[in-house]
């Protein structure tokens, strides 16, 4: 199996995703197409001695699309951008799935076009995975699709439904409805709309989720326009740094609490894992009829190496095929 990376995607590029890429290749295996400035990436490879015996292609393209561009103007523009070549190379079958931390919204706009969009499904939606007190849940949408009817937000829910059984395992994942009460009279006319339509499917729903609970586990799939899902990732992103960065500071404040530290080292560690972006390395964009992972601009090694590592399982599981039965089942029950 083949992996695309853009090379040039992320606030690193290209060391840490080559660097990432590599340590997947390494550990499971994987043919990876590092995609982007051919001389770049070959410099990067020159740090590893052992690149000789991994199978990684360099495939140039020399067009990088940065953070301040319109994704729409700048694909048009650069057409030997990383992010459209990487998708095409998904898109003629030379490579299983796409990984890419690079500008999210170019991301989305060059998958949808080298893929297109699955039957029945009209919006794409970034899923990441996020810690619980129980385990995990999937936040969909967190940024493919600000702008949403009610509509889209059903057919996130069956796609984040099949998401849940794929990637977390749950035989049949609850589906939360993130709103600003519990009620089902509470939230905005999106909102109102979608938990009709969401309650009378055959999906298990539990109901409104205000964004208190998203990580209490009293759901496996939130549900969420695109601009919510990404103010509400990104605050709990910030929220989780703030609390470690004070944590450390009053573990070395004094004697005693360096000593308490010592002693509780292993379940600082465990807490740090449980609620490190990186562990879950990317996002999968359903909805498009192709394997694309979208990583956080700020990807470390680990991060991309499990990215990755995710768009490999997800090629080998066949999500995309599933999520397509799923959606033509759904579309023929509404009929």
């Amino acid at each position: 199996m083949r992996i695309a990376v853009d090379a040039m995607g992320g606030d690193h590029a290209p060391g840490r995703p080559v660097d990432g890429a590599l340590a997947a290749a390494r550990d499971l295996g994987l043919g990876i197409d590092l995609v982007g400035r051919a001389g770049e990436i070959r410099a990067e490879l020159q740090r590893h001695p052992d690149v000789e015996s991994l199978d990684v292609r360099v495939i140039d393209a020399p067009d990088v699309i940065d953070m301040a561009e319109s994704p729409v103007q700048a694909l048009r523009r650069k057409p030997k951008a990383s992010i459209r070549v990487a998708a095409g190379r998904v898109a003629s079958g030379e490579a299983a799935a796409l990984f890419s931390a690079g500008h999210t919204g170019a991301c989305v706009v060059a998958a949808h076009a080298a893929f297109g969009m699955l039957p029945g499904v009209d919006r794409p939606a970034l899923a990441p995975t996020v810690p619980t007190r129980q385990g995990s849940a999937v936040l969909l949408d967190v940024g493919a699709t600000a702008e949403c009817r009610p509509a889209h937000l059903l057919q996130f829910a069956h796609m984040g439904a099949v998401y849940a059984r794929v990637g977390l395992g749950v035989a049949r994942p609850r589906i939360g409805l993130l709103s600003i009460g519990e009620e089902a009279t509470k939230g905005n006319d999106l909102t109102r709309e979608a938990h009709q339509l969401i309650r009378a499917s055959a999906l298990e729903f539990v109901g409104n989720v205000e964004a208190r609970s998203i990580f209490s586990g009293a759901a496996d799939v939130i549900v969420c326009d695109g601009f919510t899902g990404n103010v509400a990732l990104k605050l709990s992103e910030g929220l989780v740094e703030m609390v470690e960065e004070l944590l450390g500071e009053e573990l070395q404040s004094t004697f005693s609490s360096q000593m308490g530290y010592l002693l509780s080292r292993r379940a600082f560690r465990r807490f740090r894992k449980r609620v490190d972006y990186s562990e879950f390395g990317g996002a999968p964009l359903l909805g498009v009829a192709g394997v694309c992972i979208v990583g956080h601009g700020r990807s470390s090694v680990k991060a991309v190496r499990n990215a990755v590592a995710m768009a490999s399982r997800l090629a080998d599981q066949r999500v995309v095929e599933r999520v397509r039965h799923e959606m033509a089942t759904f579309a023929v029950t509404r009929s």
